[in-house]
């Protein structure tokens, strides 16, 4: 099995020692992603939903660099600050998974910064041509 590491050159992945994504095999697993700079504007923000578009982005061209998108996903893991700030999300996840939603699960727990109000972890299976 081959394993391709996908690196985004986010502030974590070197002062923690970790990557993007990982490809093993016919497997994509993406990292916790993190978003705290508003898609359009760039500026930070704390808005949840506002942030999971940016990370959405993030996941997006991961899972591009490794040969899928996101009709490939499989697994969903949604990790937020405050349960209660989840639905904001739900009309951009909906839209990005379309017809194609993956098994989710939504945590409630601290993150590694407070500015930052939900972290997405995603997992795609695109197995290779035969």
């Amino acid at each position: 099995m081959t394993i391709k590491r996908i690196h985004s050159g986010g502030p974590f992945e070197e002062k923690i020692g970790y990557c993007r994504a990982v490809v093993a095999g016919d497997w994509v697993h993406v990292s916790g992603t993190v978003c705290g700079l508003h898609p359009d504007t760039g500026e930070e923000t704390q808005d949840p939903a506002a942030q999971c578009q940016g990370i959405l982005t993030i996941i997006e061209n991961a899972l591009s660099e490794a040969g899928c998108g996101f009709s490939d996903l499989v697994r969903v893991t949604y990790m937020l600050e405050d349960r209660d700030e989840f639905p904001a999300c739900w009309p951009i996840l909906k839209a990005a998974f379309g017809d194609n939603p993956p098994a989710a699960t939504m945590i409630e727990c601290g993150l590694i910064d407070a500015r930052f109000r939900i972290e997405i972890e995603v997992t795609a299976y695109k197995p290779a041509p035969a």
